[in-house]
């Protein structure tokens, strides 16, 4: 009997052992939906067409990646599968593409959505149901709010911040200017002409003769840049969309006005932007990057710009090389492919958002020198450094240091 004994318990152990082991190692997976063992769905919503149809490059970019990392084995072995959605800019679209993204293709997360009208349409629905909104692709400042809005995360410098550097160069070099501001009526605008008065303090009031707006709907902004030009302001702070900003580009040069024209960074694209408005009209506009420029010979033998290059031969050769925002797209895909492939087997939509909320000094092989991605718990904006820039020829060039752009800064 006793050996009976000896031989069920040492078998209830082994089963116990088994069990263990088993759990062990199902412990170590975890999925929610859009993630298993061969697949991660992520879900993304561009404007493919429309008035800003100018960023679609950024999605078809991020396609392009998705792909490289899948023929190289994936991440920790499972494929990307990317599905993109066109929403033209038009938020009752973004609504209806990111249920269909969330409800039917069961995605795991929602990643770089376009546009601060879009994301601010579907921020409250991705919230509520606690799927990922992550590294939107917009600057507005209400992106790191993650006591209010735990599931949203942006990714690009703020535009107040970027306001800010702005005011403090025309405080510098046009203490006395007159300043007309243009920008779009929409949140995205309002952000960037806050933080462009903040940092001009008490002088904004005497420094600013005019904030006019236009709608995202108009066909041109021509007679806004009329407007403006007549009141004889010396600085322009141009805060448009790419459509627009070349169109300002072209208008100002026709009717022969020249201030000093600040351009938001969204628009300092010379394949978007100063190409199509020529060259010849761009001169001397001043912007601010933290991407390098792939126009710019600077970067010739960087390694950095040699592996976007090599990138772009293999997947992307169709891709238009003087384009800032294919740089974009090459570079926060590689954002994300970090904090997924940190988030190992634990591919929780909570596990994502605190791999993401948990990069420290980041390098990666598009952005400027000495920029680097820093999130944490309570900081979700990953980047806040921007270097100035001035258009010269066909290319930006860089001047004076890198500025830290935080708000509270």
């Amino acid at each position: 009997m006793s050996a009976i004994n000896l031989r069920l318990g040492a078998f209830a152990a082994a089963l116990a052992l088994l069990a263990a082991t088993s759990s062990g190692a199902l412990a170590q997976k975890k999925y929610d939906t859009g993630a298993s063992d061969t697949e991660i769905k992520i879900g993304n919503i561009m404007p493919y067409s429309g008035p800003a149809s100018a960023y679609g490059v950024i999605g078809k970019t991020e396609e392009a990646y998705f792909r490289k990392v899948n023929a190289e084995g994936g991440i920790n072995g499972r494929k990307i599968n990317f599905i993109t959605y066109d929403d033209a800019y038009s938020p009752p679209k973004t609504v209806e593409q990111v249920r269909k993204l969330v409800e039917s293709d069961e995605v795991l997360l929602v990643f770089n959505p376009l546009g601060t009208p879009p994301n601010t349409a579907i921020q409250k629905y991705l919230n509520s149901k606690k799927v990922p909104q992550l590294f939107v692709a917009t600057g507005a400042t209400k992106w790191n709010d993650p006591k209010d809005f735990p599931w949203t995360m942006g990714w690009q410098p703020n535009y107040q911040s970027e306001g800010r550097v702005y005011a403090q160069h025309v405080l510098k070099e046009k203490p006395d200017g007159k300043i007309a501001i243009l920008y779009q009526n929409d949140d995205y605008g309002k952000d960037y002409v806050k933080g462009f008065k903040d940092g001009l303090g008490a002088k904004a009031a005497s420094m600013i003769i005019i904030e006019e707006s236009y709608e995202v709907s108009q066909p041109t902004i021509d007679s806004n840049i009329v407007k403006l030009k007549s009141l004889n302001a010396d600085v322009f702070f141009n805060v448009t969309t790419p459509k627009f900003a070349a169109q300002a580009i072209k208008k100002m040069n026709e009717i022969g006005w020249k201030p000093m024209h600040i351009l938001n960074s969204v628009s300092a694209s010379i394949g978007s932007v100063m190409k199509p408005a020529g060259f010849e009209n761009s001169q001397g506009i001043i912007s601010s990057q933290y991407l390098k420029d792939p126009a710019d010979a600077e970067w010739k033998n960087d390694a950095g710009m040699k592996a976007w290059n090599e990138f772009l031969d293999k997947y992307y050769p169709e891709a238009n090389r003087v384009d800032a925002f294919v740089m974009y797209g090459y570079t926060v895909a590689q954002t994300l492919e970090h904090a997924l492939r940190a988030s190992g087997d634990n591919l929780t939509r909570e596990n994502v958002m605190k791999q993401a909320a948990s990069i420290k000094n980041l390098e990666l092989g598009g952005l400027l020198p000495g920029i680097k991605v820093n999130t944490s718990a309570t900081d979700f904006a990953p980047i806040s450094q921007v270097q100035l820039i001035r258009f010269k020829g066909e290319a930006w060039e860089r001047f004076g240091e890198i500025l830290s752009g935080d708000v509270g800064g």
